[in-house]
This record gives C-alpha cells, sequence and structure tokens, in this order.
C-alpha cells in the first residue's frame, strides 16, 4: 500500500508528532508498504533537504493556522495515488485542506489527533479555547467527522478528547503508538554523550528530554529537584531541550536562586548518538507534564531500560503503573517531589527490576512496528466504528 503522511511541518523541533509520524512511516516501508510527507514548510527549509523520506513542501505557509495556497490542488491533484492519508494534528490548515480535498473522493484519511482535543488546553487557554469554538463547527468538527477513522494512542486519550467540546462526533479508534526499538549499544552511546559533557561523568543523572515549555513541568522539575538533591550531592539534571518560549533564561536564574545552578545543566536539542547516549548515561527519565498525550520520548527511555517519573497528566501514566515501569504521581510540586523521593529511596536491586520491566514495558506495548501492523489492518479491512457514528463518538480498538 501507498501512504500519504500530512503534518504542518516535519522540523524536528516540533517534537513528538513529527517524531512518531516518521517511525511509523519507516515501519510501514519494513513491512512493504511506500510512503511520503507533504507539509506546508518553505521547499528550501533546511530540515526539508534533511528528512530522511520523500517530503512534498508546499509552502512557505502563511501565519500560525499554516495556510498554503498550494496545498489544496495539490491534494486534488495527488490524493488518489495513494491508498490512504494519515493527517497529523488538528488546528491547522492541513487538516481542514484534507477535508476539502477528499470529499466525496475514494481515497481515506485518518486523523492522528496527538493530544490536541485534551481538556487541559480549554482550562490552561480559555481565550485560545474561545477562538477555536468559533473554528470548531465549520472546520475541525467536519474534519473528525468525515474521517474514515479518529486515532487514539491510548484510552486515557479518547475519553479525554470527548471533553473539550460538546459537538463531537468521529469514529473513535485506538491503535496504540509507539517507537521504533533504540540502539542497543549502551557503553558506546553513553561514552559519546559523556564525551561531549565531561562535567556528568561519574555523576548520578536525571534526564528531561522534550521542549522547554509550561506544559511540560519543568519548573516544577526544577524545583523538586532543588529540593531534595541537597540530599545526594553526585546527582545532576539534564534538561535537554529547544526553548520555544524563550523560557529556559527564567529557569536557570531559578536554579540559580535554589542553589543549584551548576548541577543543572541545558545542553538544548539533543539528536542522534548524543540524544541515545543521554539516555543510557541517565539513571532515570523525569516527565512531570501537566498534559501529554502519549510523550515518545518516555517510551524511548523505556526502549533504553530507564525508569520514567512521570506525572498522571501523561495519557499512557496507566500502563507505565501497571508495568511497574517507574513512578506516577500528581502533576503538582508536591507530587514531584514524592517521585523523586520513592526513586531515591528505592533500593539498588529494586533499581535494577526497575530497568528490567521498562524494557518489557517497552517491548510489551509500544514498539511501533504493533501500530504499523495494526494501521494497515484499519486500512485493509476497516474497523467496528464504520459505521454511523453515535453523537458523543463510536469507538473500537485494534
Amino acid at each position: 500500500m501507498k501512504f500519504l503522511h500530512l503534518i504542518s511541518s516535519v522540523d524536528p523541533s516540533g517534537g513528538g508528532p513529527i517524531e512518531g509520524a516518521l517511525r511509523l512511516h519507516e515501519a510501514l516501508v519494513t513491512l512493504g508498504h511506500t510512503g511520503e510527507f507533504a507539509t506546508v514548510d518553505a521547499p528550501d527549509a533546511s530540515f526539508v533537504g534533511a528528512f530522511p523520506a520523500k517530503v512534498h513542501a508546499l509552502g512557505p505557509s502563511k501565519g500560525t493556522f499554516g495556510y498554503s495556497a498550494h496545498l489544496l490542488p495539490w491534494l486534488r491533484a495527488h490524493a488518489a495515488q495513494f491508498d490512504a492519508v494519515i493527517v497529523n494534528g488538528l488546528w491547522q490548515y492541513p487538516g481542514f485542506a484534507t477535508w476539502r480535498a477528499l470529499a466525496g473522493a475514494t481515497t481515506p484519511y485518518f486523523v492522528f489527533t496527538h493530544g490536541m482535543l485534551d481538556p487541559w488546553f480549554k482550562k490552561r487557554y480559555p481565550l485560545k479555547h474561545l477562538k477555536k469554538w468559533l473554528y470548531w463547527p465549520w472546520g475541525e468538527y467536519r474534519v473528525l467527522r468525515d474521517a474514515a477513522a479518529v486515532l487514539f494512542t491510548c484510552e486515557e486519550e479518547r475519553l479525554l478528547a470527548r471533553q473539550s467540546f460538546w459537538l463531537y462526533r468521529s469514529r473513535e479508534v485506538v491503535v496504540s503508538y509507539g517507537t521504533s526499538r533504540p540502539p542497543q549499544d549502551e557503553q558506546r552511546l553513553a561514552e559519546v554523550f559523556l564525551s561531549a559533557y565531561p562535567a556528568l561523568r561519574d555523576k548520578r543523572m536525571l534526564l528531561f528530554l522534550g521542549r522547554i515549555h509550561e506544559k511540560k513541568g519543568c519548573d516544577l522539575l526544577v524545583e523538586a529537584f532543588a529540593r531534595r538533591c541537597a540530599t545526594t550531592p553526585d546527582l545532576h539534571l539534564v534538561m535537554a531541550g529547544p526553548d520555544q518560549q524563550g523560557w529556559m533564561p527564567t529557569l536557570q536564574q531559578t536554579a540559580q536562586r535554589l542553589g543549584i545552578g551548576d548541577r543543572v545543566h541545558w545542553p538544548g536539542m539533543l539528536s542522534g548518538d548524543l540524544k541515545w547516549g543521554a539516555f543510557y548515561a541517565s539513571d532515570a527519565f523525569c516527565l512531570p507534564s501537566h498534559q501529554e498525550n502519549f510523550g515518545i520520548a518516555v517510551v524511548e527511555a523505556l526502549g533504553c531500560g530507564r525508569p520514567v517519573l512521570i506525572s498522571n497528566k501523561v495519557n499512557i501514566w496507566r500502563e507505565i503503573d501497571a508495568d511497574k515501569a517507574g513512578f506516577v504521581e500528581e502533576d503538582t510540586l508536591e507530587g514531584t517531589v514524592g517521585m523523586l523521593d520513592r526513586w531515591l529511596g528505592t533500593p539498588p536491586q529494586d533499581l535494577a527490576a526497575l530497568r528490567v520491566a521498562a524494557r518489557a514495558s517497552f517491548d510489551d506495548r509500544f514498539r511501533i512496528e504493533q501500530v504499523a501492523e495494526r494501521f494497515v489492518r484499519l486500512v485493509q479491512h476497516g474497523s467496528e466504528s464504520a459505521g454511523a457514528p453515535r453523537a458523543e463518538g463510536t469507538s473500537a480498538h485494534v
């Protein structure tokens, strides 16, 4: 089969959505299928040229909505060449253009919401939510209503999506999500990272890897670390990721004020061997997020055999808790402190068991090859949700 992956940008700094889309594409290729990407990036963007798959860059787009006059005509001319279109994300023009282009067409489209219907956004940004409400009835509502299926990465995400807008109809399918198995040459990769950041050699290390963004709970992690690291002088915190809000200087000032400035490290966005080396050089992965649809980095940490310390706003927290692959607490300062306390108080033999459980959780639940196989079955044979949807949405698991 031939798939078209539609996403606003293939810029790797966009985080989980493009990382997940690329891993799904690679897994589908491994199964013998082919695929291409369509975006509203500028054709001459450096990351477009470096992207490891065929990209139709139909931008540059205008504004945060991602509008490009080139996208709709291109979809109308080329969508029939594909067996299915996979739309990644909501609230931008690519999804709306797909709905317009494929209305009445034989090519089905599927939508990964990537957590963008989570009610946290409604509570945190009420004015933005009001603007979305003005767009919802004639835009995103129709995109989801007419999709062959709206795809959710876990049951928690599916249930939360129903709480954002009362006018909601879709054919819901939980397909899970995941990533490729990380490279397994642990010692070499850890050495690559430690050679680049020698101040961390022979230290215990907690790793945050993701966007430096308020929803990720970065401030909670810095403050909780300050409260607990005094009793563990060899413990350091690595805050790795792009600063998309200009928030990093404020967090760095907080670390200095709390007396831990020399024990919190800010390497920026890591990729390739440096990224995997950071996972392997770490003792645990931390994400006290206020909202996290799936958390690709959480799953990557599991694949590296690292226990994960996460909030119960990371939608796969139930799976992590059930697998005993880490610790889960509330997305508050007290919860984050408690999470660190639980990890610091775990005996060495139990920490070793956590590592084994982390890898087992990855293998059992989150390998992208399994997700790709489920998606192919969905496209080939449909799902239980293919009938007329109820107002609150019909659902199925594959």
